[in-house]
Order: structure tokens, then sequence, then C-alpha cells
């Protein structure tokens, strides 16, 4: 019989989930008991349930197969028997979103610090996915963090190191292990929403190039078998595909700062008609095409408006959703074609009511992140191949798309400024002084720029009534345009503060306009109404998108 150990052990105070679990860096994981308390205050916090399955795996980054082992031994000691894991513990997020779908698990735990670097002093994450294969809601995230901080012991099972590596089935007493080829039920699942046999004929034929740039992250394997294998691009359309444990020491964030390399190809002669990054993860998605980068807002809104091209939303779609500092641009698609659009604070686990409940079939956010209810998180690579399922099925380049696009609808130019690991109290006073403005900005005139509304973001779920506060302050004027000021809670360092900028143009002479020049005068607003720049000493944004 398993010995199963009780362990002492002392609260930390600081493991607070934030809209994707909780990121740490790696020595902070590796402190005693860290990773072990957070693991059983999930595991204490869930509804007692029959069901005893759990799928586990992350994006490979360095500590993810130490927490394999350690999550193992205290999930089986809490009554888990059944294990759903990827070969060498590798799960995209979207695909472990899938498979807790597809085998109908209790949950699963997701190794992950998305798109921030990986390595022995770089960054770790772990989030909980629910049953319907989303990120653990707030009231989840709460009462995992109230546990963790009043925790004093944990338990854990006398069970050996598993085997990863190998594919097939481990039994141990009355405990299964599954090892599952991580790439195999989502290849599957994307067969069933996408044209296979058109975008075969269009890749292979050299009709249609691309290149996919990985990152050294977990969707490498995922692209090779899918873009390579089944659909006959040549060897070597997908760049740095072999996931490594620091992500061959880059960045893992698909931008045109940290993608940099085939951002610059896109814009020489040499260009191939697409292409491509997703990130750590494999959650998030760049597009570009010959000469243009498109924005994720306006990748969102092209989606939807091209959706009936592509077989596994052909029949019609029930709306669409996107986070609040999101550019508009999806909402004039829903408007004209007269569907629901709902707009959600940042961190996908906003979407999740919305697409149980029908009211949603594509969702996304300005991030980089574009999904649908095909799982219940954003999607990388399912971007990739509806962007391609689009191309081959209008015959058209990326530019024509997007142009075609702005013409018919106008084009929102949109940025946003990111201003990462400032001192936490100083972002936090700017917070402030951004709130101490909002009563009195209201009909103030600045320019050519006069208020419309002023306020702090709240959402009321529309499904289960939730309120969420403090989401972002918001700074709207009367042609539209839009200055939004949101602290992000996905680093690990200080905090981010992002500016988010964007002004309307349905002039189609002025669409090609570079967005920094566009937006110059909302971007001085922006400094003059939160000065950023004055109180951090800083020059610049660390990055511009």
């Amino acid at each position: 019989m398993m010995q199963i150990n009780t362990i002492q052990t002392q609260a930390y105070a600081d493991q607070k989930p934030g809209t994707s679990g909780l990121r740490k860096k790696v020595k902070a994981f590796q402190q005693a008991h860290y990773l072990a308390n957070f693991v059983q205050s999930i595991f204490s916090s869930l509804d007692a349930s029959d069901n005893k399955t759990l799928v586990i795996g992350g994006d490979g980054r360095y500590f993810n197969r130490d927490a394999i082992q350690i999550i193992l031994k205290i999930a089986v000691a809490n009554g888990f028997t059944d294990f759903i894991i990827g070969q060498g513990g590798l799960l995209s997020t979207p695909a472990a979103s899938h498979l807790i779908r597809k085998y109908k698990t209790l949950g699963g735990l997701i190794l992950s610090a998305s798109h921030n670097p990986g390595g022995p002093d770089e960054d770790f994450g772990i989030k909980y996915n629910i049953s319907n294969g989303g990120p653990a809601p707030e009231q989840y995230t709460d009462a995992f963090f109230a546990y963790s901080k009043t925790i004093t012991e944990y338990k854990s099972a006398d069970l050996p190191d598993i085997d990863l590596d190998n594919i097939g089935e481990q039994q141990i007493e009355n405990i299964n292990i599954r090892i599952i080829d991580p790439v195999d039920d989502y290849a599957e699942l994307m067969r069933s929403l996408f044209d296979f046999n058109l975008l075969k004929q269009v890749i292979s034929s050299g009709k249609l190039t691309l290149r996919f740039d990985a990152m050294h992250a977990i969707t490498g394997p995922y692209a090779t078998r899918i873009l390579q294998d089944i659909l006959g691009a040549p060897a070597g359309s997908v760049i740095n595909e072999i996931p490594l444990e620091d992500f061959g020491g880059h960045h893992p964030d698909p931008n045109l700062a940290h993608a940099k390399e085939l951002a610059d190809l896109m814009f020489t002669p040499d260009a191939p008609d697409f292409a491509a990054a997703s990130d750590g993860d494999g959650d998030r998605n760049m597009i570009l095409g010959s000469n243009i980068f498109v924005t994720p807002s306006d990748s969102l809104a092209i989606i939807a408006a091209n959706a009936h091209l592509v077989p596994g939303y052909a029949s019609g779609i029930s709306g669409v959703a996107r986070s609040m500092p999101t550019s508009q641009a999806v909402d004039r698609v829903a408007a004209k074609m007269q569907l629901p659009c709902f707009e959600t604070p940042t961190g996908w686990k906003f979407f999740g009511n919305l697409l149980d409940a029908d009211k949603i079939t594509l969702c996304g956010e300005e991030s980089f992140g574009t999904g649908s209810n095909h799982v219940r998180e954003k999607d990388g690579l399912w971007a990739v191949l509806f962007w391609l399922n689009i191309i081959a099925k209008k015959s058209q380049s990326v530019q024509q798309i997007v142009n075609e696009h702005w013409q018919e609808y106008g084009r929102d130019i949109y940025s946003r400024h990111d201003y990462e690991a400032v001192e936490s109290d100083i972002a936090n006073d700017i917070m402030d002084h951004l709130r101490n403005q909002l009563a009195t900005l209201k009909a103030q005139s600045f320019g050519v720029y006069t208020v419309k509304y002023a306020d702090e973001f709240s959402y009321t779920d529309p499904v289960d009534h939730s309120v969420s506060a403090q989401q972002g302050i918001r700074i709207g004027f009367e042609d539209g345009s839009r200055i939004i000021f949101r602290l992000s809670g996905t680093g690990t360092v200080g905090a981010t503060l992002r500016i988010y900028v964007e002004k309307y143009e349905a002039d189609a002479s002025k669409h090609n306009q570079d967005p920094q020049n566009a937006l110059a005068e909302l971007i001085d607003l922006a400094e003059q109404f939160c000065e950023i720049k004055k109180r951090t000493g800083r020059i610049e944004p660390t990055v511009i998108t």
C-alpha cells in the first residue's frame, strides 16, 4: 500500500495568482515547499468530486520536469488516480485545454510563464484550468490564495519518479499514468476545423510560402507536424523548432521586438507570402505578410469578418468578444454582421462563461491572443491556420486582405507602449494619480481631442453576474479615440504599465500611416495624464507594439 506522508510547512505570503496563474522566478519556486504549498492549496480548495483525472503538462521551460514529479506526488496523495501527461512533460496551453475537454477530466495543471523568459535565473509559472478547459476564474484563484496564506501542511505520496519520455501507460497500484504524444489530439482537432486538403494543395505546391518561428518554445513540435509533415511546407519553414529550457536565451514573446529576425525578413524582397510566430506556451500569435505586420486587434476583426470561409465556422458565429484594451475594430465587424459584441477585462478566463453559454464563438486580446469555442484558451497555431485558410480561399496576399478590410470598415490605428519592471510603488502612484483626475476630465479639451468619458473599467459578467473592478483606466474622446492605462499581471519583477492608444480613421487615403506618427498627439496626451517618463526618468517604452 502506497504511503501518504503529511509534511509540515510554513505559508508564503506572495502566492496570489495573476491573470494567468502564479508566476515567479524559478528560484522562488525552488524555495522549500513553495510549489508544494501552492499545489496543495489548489487541491484543498476544489469541491469534492468523483472525477479523479488530471491533465499535466507545460512549455518545457527550466524546472518543468522537476515540477511535474512534485505535482504528481501531491496529486496522488490528494486522491487523484488518473493522469494524462504530454511526452517529456510537454503540452501547449491550447492542447492541454483540448485534452481536458476531450477526455472530460476534472481539470489540469499547466506549467508555464507564457511569453516570459526561461532558465535557472528566469521565470516559471503554474495555473489550474477547470473542467471546461479554461483558466480558473477569480472565485477559484481567490480561494487558492486564501488557503495558501494559512497552510501548515501538505500531503505527498511515496511515488517513484515517473518516466515522462516513453509513450504508454504506467500502472502503480491503483494509479494510472498515460504519457501521450502531445501533438496527436490537437492536430486531429485542427483537421476538423480547417480545410487541410486546400491548405496542402497550395502549401505543398509552393503557391503559398510561409515561415513560422517557434522561438525554441512549445509550438515547435506542433508546427513541424502540422505545417511541414501534414500540409507539406518545405523543411525549414518552421524555424527555432526545438523546445529548449531557456528558449535559446531569447524572450519567447511573438512581437516585433522579440521576433525581430522574422519581422525583418518580411520587409525584404526575399519575404515569403506569410509568416507567424508563437510564444512560450503556444497560446499567442504574431501574423505578418510581405511588407506588413497585422496588429492582433486587426487580426481578430479580419478573422471574424472572414469566418464564413473556414469549414469549422461556415455555419455562422454566435458573437464576438474582446478585452477592453483591444481596439474596437472587431466591434465594427460585429455591428455590420448584427452580432453581439462583448467587452471584458484582460485575461482569457473572462471569455470562458461567454463561450460556455454560446454567447460568442470568437474572441481575442491585443496582447497577441486569439481564439474560439474550440478550446477555452487563446491558441497561436489555430490563428495561424485560420489566416492560412483565409489566404488560400481568397487567393489574396495578407496585405490585400488587410487593405480590403480597412476599406470596408475603416482602420483603428492602434499601438501599445509597455514600460516593464517599473518599481511597484511608482507604478501604483501613477495609477492613483490617474484616478484622481477622472472626476474632472469629462468635457475638457486637449487640442483637437475633447474628453467624452473618463473612468475605471468594471465588468459584470452577463452569465454569472460576478463583478471585476479596477480593470484599467479609460479616457475616451468625442471622436472615438481612446487612451487606456493598465498594470499588467503577467510579469515577475516590479510592475508593467501598459498604455494603449487608439484612433479611428475612415479615410482610406490615410490608412497606411505609421501608427506612431498618426497617434503622436494622443501619445503625448497619455504622458501628460500619467507622467510615467517624468516619474520614472525613462526616455521611452521598453516595448512598442
